[in-house]
């Protein structure tokens, strides 16, 4: 008879996830539509086997001390450092995460976002829904030209390679800036890498898409924004602690950069009487980059397999810790 595992959901999720592991054992889920706080994360994880987590749940070493039966951690996202990866590796429990699904989708909101600011649709939006549209007129809510600009990307990874080849439909000249540098994906996609410092100063537009690690931490901050144009617009589509956000609103404050486009904030959520909630040059949206229904159903779907697999003794299709783990236990 096959073993009935435990399985803890920390949020509503798709069906096409729930359905996989209501077939593999008993799951509980959490309905509530705000995150568990810690005291309610650590009742709700009991004796579970498997826990499908989102951002917002801290796993810590902790936390894992606390519940030994757990096996797997799959978090319901690409980025993982909601998780404390190291000591999961040390307790031989399974870190996964969900690659490559939300790299479209990603990087098509990361579009959106340079686009809207670049053309300034919420302020034309709101423009006519306060009754001020009267007339055409040469000088009204002028914006930013994207064909033949220049793109910065911070992060040329799986996302940013994404935005990367979306720019050659605008003619746009790519600068890369990464640790990591995949010659050949630049050679054929016209990209040049270059330094931090190239890209803030000739970038007309400036995307991040960096893992949140301690040397990514306020990557962004008063240093460099006063290497930027005071027309570049910046994006961030990354984790929002890699802006400093003091230093973001001193910049659209005074004029030193033109405009940012926010997927993700420090603190998130912001709060509604924030700055940067109310700046005309500033757009902030709540984290929805992912946020389709094709891919929030493949998220749902990997992150459920990723569960699933490591329950039964089997590679996740998505594991960070998966060779470091089968070590641990040989």
């Amino acid at each position: 008879m096959a073993q009935d595992w435990k399985i803890v959901v920390t949020r509503q999720i798709p069906e096409a996830g729930l359905a996989l592991l209501r077939d593999l054992g008993t799951v509980t889920v959490w309905e509530d539509e705000m995150p568990p706080s810690a005291e309610q994360l650590d009742s709700l994880l009991g004796d579970a086997d498997g826990a499908l987590t989102l951002l917002t749940d801290r796993i810590d070493g902790v936390v894992l001390d606390r519940h030994p039966n757990l096996k797997v951690v799959s978090n319901f996202a690409v980025g993982y450092d909601n998780i404390d990866a190291n000591a999961a590796t040390e307790r031989g429990v399974l870190v996964c995460n969900t690659p490559d699904v939300l790299t479209a989708a990603t990087a098509d909101h990361t579009w959106a976002l340079l686009m809207s600011a670049a053309r300034r649709i919420p302020e034309s939006m709101e423009y006519v829904r306060e009754g001020k549209w009267r007339t055409w007129g040469p000088l009204l809510l002028l914006g930013q030209e994207i064909s033949g600009a220049t793109l910065g990307i911070i992060g040329l990874g799986r996302i940013g390679k994404e935005v990367a080849r979306r720019a050659s439909g605008f003619g746009m000249r790519v600068l890369a800036h990464d640790e990591y540098q995949d010659h050949d994906f630049a050679t054929r996609n016209s990209i040049e890498y270059t330094d931090l410092d190239t890209v803030l100063r000739e970038a007309d537009f400036v995307t991040l898409h960096v893992a949140l690690t301690p040397e990514t931490r306020h990557l962004i901050g008063a240093a460099e924004f006063a290497k930027m144009k005071p027309t570049a617009i910046l994006i961030n589509a990354s984790r929002g602690p890699v802006v400093n956000t003091d230093a973001l609103v001193a910049a659209l404050q005074s004029g030193e950069i033109l405009a940012a486009a926010l997927d993700v904030t420090d603190p998130e959520p912001l709060a509604a009487d924030h700055p940067l909630v109310n700046m005309d040059n500033c757009i902030v949206v709540p984290h929805t980059a992912s946020a389709t229904v094709q891919t929030r159903d493949a998220m749902a779907t990997l992150a459920a397999r990723n569960l699933i697999a490591g329950l039964q003794g089997d590679k996740p299709p998505a594991s960070v810790n998966f060779d470091a783990v089968m070590a641990k236990r040989a």
